[in-house]
């Protein structure tokens, strides 16, 4: 049987173009690699880390679970799309090897099938009819589905779309018409060869009564032509458009499981980041800054879209809460705050020695003890946590070494999450000498974002890093602590960095349960709002960031508790402007609720 036909020429060109570009980007990837991450590969490939990449290639590539968990609908249509297709090659492929045997078939053989056996098949086998069938509706329905997305995304649970450039809608259009083509072929030729299954068997003799044999004679090699140019055309567009994510996102689980990370400095690892997204838009709703103050274009799909591109500026990548929202939902696991911190350390970052004369020397710290106190810049703004947890303190019989009661150095996250990181080591690298200095083991903070800078940026060997309310609940559960256990009513405010940033979800809680009786609020732990006021975003201005706080607010007092409690002065701040009566950080509580 021959397996050449000129309509199969779009399709040759197209998939050895696909395949020759995506070995050059992938080659030049891992050249690019820092050689630790190199032999992260090679250390991790005989583990069992392969096989694990194996099983989520599996479940998330094909089958989208995370997807299906937020939006099943959303899941189904990428299911159906990603495993039918897939399915529709493997069977297909098991289809030829049945009727052929060991005889060798060219990929275009596989492919167009249904042509080149097109009436010389004898031993017809009517399974892999209804099977081929059977996916390639599953397919459709997927089509359909993507379809209606574009005209209708509200009904299918999501507020808005991803905006898609030129080339992007090129490819789009492509893939749309793939399978919609590859039907009309397989039943046209189904009207004139028979056969087919209970899909293009039926269109096949609908036709077939419908225009006759001599029309569908004339349609039969068009059919296949077009259909040709279309997988042609998309696997042309695929490592140019956000179809790329298709390929990418396979060896970024495996390159995730031997532990490779982006860091705060740009590296070719982060291209498999930027590609592997999908663009499936479901980063769009969590994200405030598009839900509360209708800005549209700058929501990390746009993020990493731009930046794909090469055309990111810097009011896009500043433009972002770093909350994390987003990134708690993306269904790739793609590191999105990781990937602006370093985008703009490349864009912003500009380090200058002569700044940091004034460290020299500088120590304004005070006391002593194995315990040491970082209140950190935001909480020498909220003195009444600063007076809390010396009340608390005292009433534990702790000694306390207090870093920057007296004012400081700030813990440097602030300057990384602007861009400056050059600028935050030196902050970091100072405080650690001060933090060794002292001799103490355990770090305090009140501060989120001082606690997320120490425990991930500094080299704290030996020095326990611990939240103040992680702090209090071990001073409660050692009984170091007596607290007058109240009728009072608290709702919790989880904060951005504390929860989704560091994962200390249950120890404020239960040092609230300690006191008086928690009552959640709507979107709470690791699907919390944020309160507008993060340091991470310099571009929206303070009016926006009231009009954000003013909404979570809303939603807290929606619970009916009497106080509103959160453990970040930033957060605190926020809300105060909205609640300044009713909103207190958890040391307060606690402090008021000490017995002697």
């Amino acid at each position: 049987m021959t397996f050449f036909a000129p309509f199969t020429i779009p399709f040759i060109v197209g998939a050895g173009i696909m395949f020759f570009v995506l070995a050059w980007k992938y080659i030049s990837w891992l050249r690019g690699l820092p050689k630790d991450d190199l032999k992260l590969i090679l250390r991790g490939i005989p583990t069992t880390a392969t096989l694990r990449s194996v099983w989520e290639v599996i479940r998330e590539s094909l089958l989208h679970v995370r997807i299906f968990r937020v939006n099943p609908v959303l899941g189904y249509m990428h299911t159906s799309l990603a495993f039918g297709w897939f399915l529709l090659i493997a069977v297909g492929w098991i289809e030829v090897v049945a009727y052929l045997g060991s005889e060798f078939v060219p990929l275009q053989g596989h492919v167009f099938f249904k042509y080149f056996a097109a009436g010389k098949i004898a031993n017809h086998i009517a399974f892999f009819d209804f099977a081929m069938d059977l996916l390639l509706a599953i397919v459709l329905s997927g089509v359909l589905l993507a379809w209606f997305k574009r005209l209708r995304s509200k009904a299918m649970g999501m507020r808005r779309t991803t905006k898609h450039t030129t080339g992007d809608r090129i490819a789009l259009s492509f893939l749309w018409f793939v399978f919609p083509l590859r039907l009309a072929a397989e039943s046209i030729t189904a009207a004139i060869y028979g056969g087919g299954g209970f899909l293009t068997g039926s269109i096949g003799k609908a036709l077939h009564n419908t225009l006759g044999t001599a029309v569908l004679e004339n349609l039969y090699e068009p059919s296949w032509w077009l259909y040709s140019c279309a997988l042609g055309g998309f696997f042309i567009a695929l490592p140019f458009s956000r179809y790329m994510h298709i390929f990418t996102e396979i060896p970024l689980i495996f390159l995730r499981n031997y532990k490779l990370r982006p860091t705060h400095k740009e590296s070719t690892y982060d291209n498999f980041e930027v590609q592997a997204c999908s663009r499936c838009g479901i980063c769009i709703d969590p994200c405030q800054l598009q839900s509360e103050l209708g800005i549209n274009n700058v929501q990390s799909v746009y993020f990493l879209r731009d930046r794909r591109y090469n055309m990111l500026s810097l009011s896009v990548a500043n433009d972002c809460l770093m909350c994390g929202r987003c990134e708690a939902k993306c269904p790739v696991g793609i590191n999105l705050n990781t990937l602006r911190l370093n985008s703009r350390d490349a864009m912003r970052n500009i380090p200058d020695e002569r700044r940091y004369g004034y460290l020299r020397g500088l120590d304004r710290s005070e006391g002593s003890g194995r315990v040491g106190y970082f209140a950190g810049c935001m909480t020498l703004l909220t003195p009444k946590t600063l007076n809390a947890m010396e009340r608390i303190f005292e009433s534990a019989g702790e000694e306390v070494w207090w870093a920057d009661r007296n004012g400081g150095v700030c813990c440097g996250r602030p300057l990384k999450l602007s861009g400056e990181t050059d600028s935050a080591h030196k902050m970091m690298a100072y405080n650690t000498e001060l933090f060794r200095k002292h001799g103490i083991t355990t770090l305090v903070t009140s501060c989120p974002i001082c606690l997320r800078v120490f425990r991930e940026d500094y080299d704290l060997d030996g020095i326990e890093v611990l939240h103040h309310s992680e702090y209090i609940a071990r001073l409660i559960n050692e009984g170091r602590l007596r607290l007058s256990g109240g009728k009072g009513t608290f709702t919790y405010h989880d904060p951005c960095e504390l929860g989704r940033g560091c994962g200390i979800y249950d120890a404020p809680r239960e040092v609230i349960e300690a006191v008086g009786t928690l009552m959640e609020a709507e979107h709470n732990r690791r699907d919390s709002l944020c309160c507008g006021s993060s340091l991470a975003n310099t571009v929206i201005n303070d009016s926006q960031q009231l009009k954000i706080a003013a909404s979570l607010t809303a939603e807290l007092d929606a619970t009916g508790a009497e106080t509103i409690v959160t453990s970040c002065p930033l957060c605190k701040r926020a809300i105060a402007r909205c609640a300044a009566d009713r909103v207190r950080d958890l040391s307060e509580i606690v402090a008021d609720a000490i017995t002697k």
